[in-house]
């Protein structure tokens, strides 16, 4: 599939999330939490790159950007959420669909980047090993 048959999202995600979608092999977001009933992909990276740095950091300690493609035929049933000012649009899954839309995930999920309390960092930093 071409890169004109696929979106690109991303999602700020902290260290524990990471951890379950690296066990997947970096191909599947987990299972919501009780607590969670939307998955919130979000439409730029300098949206998940805010929410890392302002969300993440302060609770975990450290914030990753992630990036991966969707089926567009599949994602065009979802409406962007624009959710603040210009640029602050996100898709909002819900928990109960997340299992389906991960199967429309094409390729792997990739960490862009990180951000800790220093600032932001390219790579991918392991967490938990």
């Amino acid at each position: 599939m071409d890169a004109k048959q696929t979106v690109t999202l991303w999602r700020p995600t902290g260290p524990e999330e990471l951890q379950l979608v690296k066990a997947s092999g970096f191909k599947r977001w987990p299972p919501r939490l009780i607590d969670q009933p939307i998955f919130y992909p979000v439409c730029n990276e300098l949206y998940a790159c805010r929410i890392a740095k302002e969300w993440n950091v302060p609770a975990s300690g450290i914030g990753y950007v992630t990036r991966f493609q969707v089926q567009k035929d599949y994602l065009d049933q979802y409406e962007v959420q624009k959710v603040g000012g210009e640029g602050i649009e996100e898709y909002w899954i819900l928990a109960e669909n997340l299992e389906e839309f991960n199967d429309h995930i094409v390729g792997l999920i990739e960490v862009v980047c990180y951000y800790d309390k220093e600032g932001r960092h390219e790579g991918y930093k392991k967490t938990g090993e």
